[in-house]
């Protein structure tokens, strides 16, 4: 019988996030998935502001591991680093937001 136990500094990120373009108006999801739950202080970030979950924001969290970051209805002012923090684990990436060109 193997027993594994797992501590918070065993915690690797196994997929960070990755770079995301999208247009005004639209959403932009970003995911992080750990090696496995338990890990505390998971905070998301948005060009060093740290953001919180309401009708704009949705952060949520699968089996403890998968952590989903969605923007909805993006403007061009939100363009910036996103970063997700998990204890002493951090992953970053670029968010783009395209205005729509509006041709006369």
């Amino acid at each position: 019988l193997l027993l594994l136990c797992y501590t918070e500094e065993e915690a690797v990120i196994v997929s960070g996030l990755k770079n995301t373009d999208v247009f005004v108006g639209e959403s932009a999801t970003f995911t992080c998935e750990l090696s496995h739950p338990g890990v505390k202080n998971v905070q998301w970030w948005l060009d060093g502001s740290p953001l919180h979950n309401n009708f704009v924001t949705e952060i949520s969290e699968q089996d403890g591991m998968i952590h989903t970051l969605t923007l909805n209805d993006v403007a061009c002012h939100d363009s910036g680093t996103v970063t997700f923090r998990a204890g002493s684990l951090i992953s970053s990436a670029k968010l783009l937001v395209k205005g729509i060109l509006l041709l006369e």
